[in-house]
């Protein structure tokens, strides 16, 4: 077979290694972590269950639950360097530029950052996850003139307490419930490019600081984890839901992307996005204004989107990104740091696939397909 026989355009179904943390079934609409169904989980579950059911392939039970909880409190401090590093950041600086700075310098505070051992790559996996939303809070506050909120980890649950660090004030119930639920929702999702990245980094036996840089660098771009806040800007450019066919029309003569539409994978509903289309009708019932505003644009929006022959032919709905920036929206969350908020939650699968990546590791090395000339001469420079 020859190379190009071989070639498969942005690696499209190649499978690159075994896993039992996810499975996407992209032609049924489907998600599972761990063999759980994502509907399941995101009802009943906390965002602590799942890290620990990503982590350990299990659920776990109360007590398992309670001391996992009380372990990870040692993994929430952040060194004071951070913050004051943080201080000298550029004020107009994406968050997600914040965020991959940051974390890479946690491992100028981890006294044996390259040690790959299975117990210092949990450590260091249980200290980025549990310590990433001080992170985003902060540089939130910094970059507004204002100083980090100490963490309440112990009295609120993981949600609950970003929010706190976030705006210093308690949360409401629903919206606690909203952020844990997409924590949820996005903490896995296959071998994705920011996974990929991670473990491509990892396969080269470089540390765990390293890999999550690499995935948070992958997570920033437009095509991935920044679809969402693109799509909230789609929402505040539309206005009106009066202004929504007109925009869409011009939006489709221009070429134009309908950002939250159409998904690599999925070929019907996603099924993370049914669950935040739920999410954000509540949020949208309950809080009025803007919520309600922004809600029955997207709405208006995917019915004039699903009655277009394109949208059809290539069986387009909306993906997890389009209703989850209503839902951020909806809690408080500034518009550029949804996808900071994006990476919080698929640390948990970062690190769970850093972990899996360890335990049977093979250098990720593909091939690319050479399609430029061969067997040029060469010219003294005078002669070229």
């Amino acid at each position: 077979m020859t190379d190009a026989a071989m070639t498969k355009k942005g690696l499209e179904g190649v499978v690159i290694a075994q896993t039992r943390l996810s499975k996407v079934f992209g032609d049924e609409g489907r998600l599972i972590y761990c063999g759980y169904d994502i509907h399941d989980l995101a009802q009943h579950a906390s965002f602590e269950e799942v890290v620990y059911l990503l982590w350990h392939k299990e659920l776990p039970t109360r007590a398992q639950l309670d001391d996992f909880k009380a372990s990870k409190h040692d993994c929430t401090e952040i060194p004071d360097f951070i913050f004051d590093h943080m201080t000298y950041y550029a004020k107009n600086a994406h968050p997600m530029a914040a965020l991959r700075t940051a974390v890479s310098g946690l491992a100028m505070w981890d006294p044996v950052p390259d040690d790959t051992t299975p117990e210092h790559i949990a450590h260091a996996a249980c200290q980025i996850t549990w310590a990433m939303p001080a992170i985003i809070a902060g540089w939130e506050r910094i970059r507004n003139g204002k100083e980090p909120i100490a963490s309440r980890d112990g009295e609120l649950d993981h949600a609950a307490n970003f929010l706190w660090m976030l705006k210093g004030e308690a949360p409401d119930a629903l919206s606690v419930r909203v952020l844990d639920t997409y924590l949820i929702l996005l903490a896995d999702h296959g071998m994705n490019a920011s996974t990929f990245a991670a473990r491509v980094t990892t396969s080269t036996l470089s540390d765990l600081y390293s890999a999550i840089t690499s995935a948070i660098g992958t997570l920033k771009g437009a095509a991935h984890g920044g679809a969402n806040e693109a799509a909230m800007r789609q929402f505040v450019e539309i206005g009106a839901v009066e202004n929504v066919e007109p925009w869409f029309r011009k939006a489709r003569a221009e070429g134009r992307r309908i950002m939250g539409i159409g998904h690599r994978v999925y070929k019907t509903q996603d099924p993370r996005a049914v669950e935040l289309a739920a999410i954000a009708e509540k949020l949208a019932e309950q809080k009025g204004g803007d919520v309600l505003k922004y809600f029955t644009i997207a709405k208006k929006l995917v019915e004039v989107a699903r009655a277009d022959d394109y949208f059809i032919e290539r069986n387009l709905y909306p993906n997890v990104d389009y209703y989850s920036a209503v839902a951020l929206h909806a809690v408080g969350v500034p518009i550029d740091q949804f996808t900071p908020i994006f990476a919080m939650s698929r640390i948990a699968g970062w690190t769970a696939h850093i972990l899996e990546q360890w335990a049977d590791n093979r250098l990720i090395r593909p091939r690319g397909d050479y399609v430029g000339p061969d067997h040029l001469t060469w010219k003294p420079i005078d002669a070229r």
